[in-house]
């Protein structure tokens, strides 16, 4: 049996999606296929635009056997800590052969030598990265110049570390480095518009362009072009019965949030700095939207994702000590199933044969199969689920659906 893993957002799922599965599978002879997808919240820090049990569904319409919950400590989180969570949950499911990721630049090779050089930190790579910060280089054009001056032989691949896709790839090698994992690295070449393009193509338009299209009012029909058909067609019904949520949607709780915590400040939740908690009590009296305060609170060394990030933890009560106790846990305790095709019961029978964690296919049986520990983790994820739920409770006018009465998605 050959396994094939993949993370993902599928924020929503398109034709670039369908590809990437295609031709990993193509790639590796893969019987099946693992997808690790973010839930309700995703890393740019925002809402998913349809809810998780939706997205897994697109996903097992379109070539994935399983899909598993990534923990939203680590899917709101930085590319590092995204991949950590990641990489954990498919290296204890015991079964995966290769990580398979797009990248903007296709080259294993160098997304590899890079990844070596930023984890194993040389001296004379942290003696120039030091220095560059010094000249008052930002830290990611500081990190690219001093990658070059270590090794000149990365001089032509200057751009790779301004790509999300790439950033994310090395972060994934990074974490299968540091597990000394056997799982093996993959990459496909990403086509189609660029992942920060707005614009919507004739057929692989970046989930960006998508949303954007959506937020903006665009008849829905310019969708059919974008995506398969079965998750047009579960886009489609989710439009038209106001079920997607944008991150304005959630201003108001945000705003609220940050006005009861105002006395003590945020530097208590995951990636909010000093500087930023101040910032934010500085300008609260001006605060008018989610988005507004991003772009308020933005700066030369802070991007509005970053911000936006920090106040999405602050929002879901994420907070700094939890990390230590994910440590404790290697990270990820546990895998939630979102969803599964019935052809893949092979795959979920030797992943309970050989993970490390348990497979949790019910909520109401995680109380037996956890310790305690992780059981509290599970449920700071249905806590927050429950906000996401909530959010789109009041913009539909639909009851609030019970987590622990929504069934996995089986096809």
């Amino acid at each position: 049996m050959k396994v094939n893993g993949i993370v993902a957002e599928y924020n929503p799922f398109h034709n670039g999606h369908k590809y990437h599965l295609e031709d990993a599978r193509k790639r590796n002879g893969a019987d099946y296929t693992v997808v690790v997808m973010s839930g309700n919240f995703v890393q740019r820090g925002a809402p998913a635009l349809l809810d998780k049990f939706s997205r897994a569904r697109m996903a097992l319409s379109c070539g994935a056997d399983l899909v598993l919950e990534l923990p939203v400590f680590y899917a709101v989180s930085s590319a590092e800590y995204f991949a950590t969570g990641a990489v954990a949950l498919l290296d204890k499911l015991g079964v995966v052969d290769h990580l398979c990721f797009g990248s903007e630049c296709g080259d294993l090779a160098i997304l590899s030598r890079i990844a070596h050089i930023l984890l194993t930190e040389p001296a004379e790579y942290t003696a120039l990265l030091k220095d560059n910060l010094k000249q008052g280089h930002s830290y990611p054009n500081a990190r690219t110049g001093a990658l070059i001056q270590y090794d000149p032989s990365l001089s032509s691949s200057r751009d790779v570390l301004s790509s999300p896709n790439n950033i994310l790839g090395i972060e994934y090698l990074k974490a299968l480095k540091r597990r000394e994992s056997t799982i093996l690295p993959d990459t496909t070449l990403r086509i189609g518009s660029d992942y920060r393009d707005k614009r919507l193509g004739d057929h692989q338009s970046s989930a960006l362009a998508i949303r954007h299209a959506i937020s903006s009012g665009q008849d829905h029909s310019f969708l059919i072009n974008q995506m398969p058909e079965c998750a047009y067609q579960i886009t489609k019904k989710a439009l038209e019965q106001s079920l997607t949520l944008e991150v304005n949607d959630f201003s108001a709780a945000l705003h609220y949030k940050l006005l009861q915590e105002k006395e003590k400040g945020y530097t208590e939740y995951l990636d909010v700095s000093p500087d930023l908690s101040e910032r934010i009590l500085n300008n609260l009296d001006d605060f008018t939207g989610f988005q507004d305060f991003c772009d308020l609170l933005k700066s030369k060394d802070m991007t509005y994702t970053r911000i936006s990030r920090c106040l999405l933890h602050i929002l879901l009560d994420i907070r700094t000590s939890a990390l230590n106790s994910y440590r404790s846990m290697d990270y990820v305790p546990y895998a939630r199933v979102l969803g599964f095709r019935k052809e893949a019961s092979p795959l979920l029978a030797a992943i309970k044969e050989h993970a490390s964690i348990p497979l949790i296919t019910k909520l109401a049986d995680a109380g037996t199969l956890l310790g305690s520990e992780a059981y509290n983790m599970l449920q700071r994820e249905l806590s927050v689920n429950s906000i996401y739920q909530s959010g789109l409770s009041l913009k539909s006018g639909r009851p609030m659906p019970n987590e622990y009465r929504t069934p996995i998605v089986i096809l």
